[in-house]
């Protein structure tokens, strides 16, 4: 797993080859807006944000983050799940022995459960909104990429996620 503090002028596209990078819970930091040098498109994040999930402390200035990993600026300041797993020593918290805890639930998540989750409020999301503000909460994939490397759950795993099984 890579560090999450790299700087980027903006969030990794498709197709880009930019270096991908994950979070200690599992979200997809490199597809994340909030690490955009552009306060546009960190206005953008803040107001999706708003509409899709009722978040009101955010703003263009504080949204702004260098990823979980780095020692930088953060875009969520109430994470429990970072501060834990750099006390621990871990590179994923699927390695942390206490998982799933309390402190990663609340951030576990696919994309598909996300929508779902804020629905109807993602009804009629744009297609910026979901490359803005949703793309990154991929953290169950990873997770389970993980574990699975780490030999904490059954190989079988990684081909049937693939498969969509």
């Amino acid at each position: 797993m890579r560090s999450c503090g790299r700087s980027s002028a903006h969030p990794r596209g498709e197709g880009d080859l930019a270096e991908k990078i994950t979070g200690f819970c599992g979200y997809n930091c490199d597809l994340c807006a909030a690490r955009s040098d552009d306060p546009a498109v960190r206005q953008k994040l803040v107001d999706g944000w708003r509409k899709l999930f009722g978040h009101q402390a955010y703003t263009v200035e504080n949204v702004r983050c260098d990823g979980c990993r780095s020692d930088g600026r953060l875009a969520d300041k109430s994470c429990q799940a970072r501060p834990c797993a750099k006390e621990k020593g871990v590179e994923s918290c699927g390695l942390c022995a206490d998982f799933p805890c309390k402190k990663v639930r609340p951030l576990m998540g696919s994309r598909e459960g996300m929508l779902l989750h804020c629905y109807p409020r993602t009804a009629d999301m744009t297609e910026e909104e979901y490359r803005l503000c949703m793309r990154q909460f991929a953290g169950m994939e990873n997770l389970i990429r993980v574990m699975v490397e780490n030999g904490r759950l059954p190989a079988w795993l990684a081909g049937a996620m693939k498969l969509g099984e």
